[in-house]
């Protein structure tokens, strides 16, 4: 079988780490990597020169939109695979039609999400964020010390998880050495499916209510737009957290916003919707919100597991064994 030809597309300056030494020798043993140095247009000489030749295009963070441009100047093109986490916005629906097959890194990308939503979950049953502040704004501990009487700490406490998806799924398995009462909110999900993974099922008021933590892993759709607002802010118990690293638009901010300007709930945010907030959004201001910029999916060296994901499935394409995945044009309308 002859050697595929492979070609890169993506932001050098936003995928560094992606793909290090040791993937690029495995992949000169797959094929030939026609160019080091990824593609950043699909449209001038050089980009159709490599294209023409492309068996199998790797796509990561900052590609050109692949799609009628890719197809007609791409005639060999058989895999994409995505060395990053959703494939929207970048591959269009004529990849499908025209048989090509995409993968991509997402179960890679959840696990850092993960292990963040973990520790997020763990620090706020500690109410650790509000002992530092204590300490550091008294330089003494006359208030931190009598909060270690309070109904706080992780032993016995509810989490809502709000969404099984592939995060979702992965934070509650990362949750079963705690002793944690686990609720989960997913209409796809039943009650025996919830109870095999570990979880109580509930519905999304009822986990609200109960829940000390929620956590919320839901895919951004039309349908799930804010489907945390105002009403279901006010359900959560006062002191309760809400953690969100899934996607800004899940919530109405602005609901969130006046709930957390009462001091009646906690929020640790990694996602908003804008991306970047407003810089007079209270979100950097309040101190019962605890903001990060998107850090929860893979930075720095974690991108290393995107990258040799992507190679995991293009060899095991180029050796007719299924890929483990795969996106199919159908999925489009269900990943986040």
């Amino acid at each position: 079988m002859r050697r595929p030809s492979i070609a890169l597309a993506m932001q050098p300056s936003r995928t560094e780490h992606v793909l290090t030494a040791q993937a690029l020798h495995r992949l000169a043993e797959i094929g030939q990597l026609l160019d080091p140095q990824p593609l950043r247009s699909f449209s001038d000489d050089r980009a159709r020169r490599i294209l023409a030749e492309t068996d199998i295009l790797i796509t990561g963070w900052g590609s050109p939109y692949v799609g009628r441009e890719v197809v007609a100047a791409a005639p060999r093109l058989r895999l994409i695979a995505h060395a990053a986490g959703t494939v929207k916005g970048i591959v269009d629906e004529q990849i499908f039609d025209a048989g090509i097959a995409v993968t991509h890194a997402a179960e890679a990308n959840s696990v850092p999400v993960a292990e963040f939503t973990l520790a997020a979950i763990i620090f706020a049953g500690k109410q650790v964020f509000r002992f530092r502040d204590l300490y550091l704004a008294d330089r003494n501990r006359d208030r931190t010390h009598p909060m270690q009487r309070l109904a706080i700490g992780n032993y016995h406490r509810t989490v809502g998880i709000i969404g099984a998806s592939r995060i979702g799924r992965r934070v509650i398995e990362l949750l079963r050495p705690f002793e944690y009462r686990v609720l989960l909110f997913d209409p796809t999900v039943d009650a025996i499916e919830a109870i095999s993974l570990g979880t109580e099922k509930a519905d999304l008021p009822t986990l609200m209510t109960q829940s000390d933590i929620v956590s919320v892993h839901a895919p951004s759709l039309p349908s799930t737009r804010h489907m945390i607002g105002a009403r279901e802010l006010s359900l959560m118990k006062e002191g309760a957290t809400l953690i969100n690293t899934a996607r800004g638009a899940l919530i109405d901010e602005a609901a969130l916003l006046e709930t957390l300007s009462t001091g009646r709930i906690d929020a640790i945010i990694d996602v908003t919707d804008p991306e970047v907030p407003e810089t007079a959004s209270a979100f950097y201001d309040l101190p019962n919100v605890f903001l990060t910029p998107h850090i929860a999916g893979a930075v720095g060296l974690e991108r290393g597991r995107l990258g040799d994901m992507a190679v995991d499935e293009i060899e095991r394409f180029t050796k007719g064994e299924p890929l483990l995945y795969q996106i199919l044009r159908r999925d489009l309308a269900l990943i986040a």
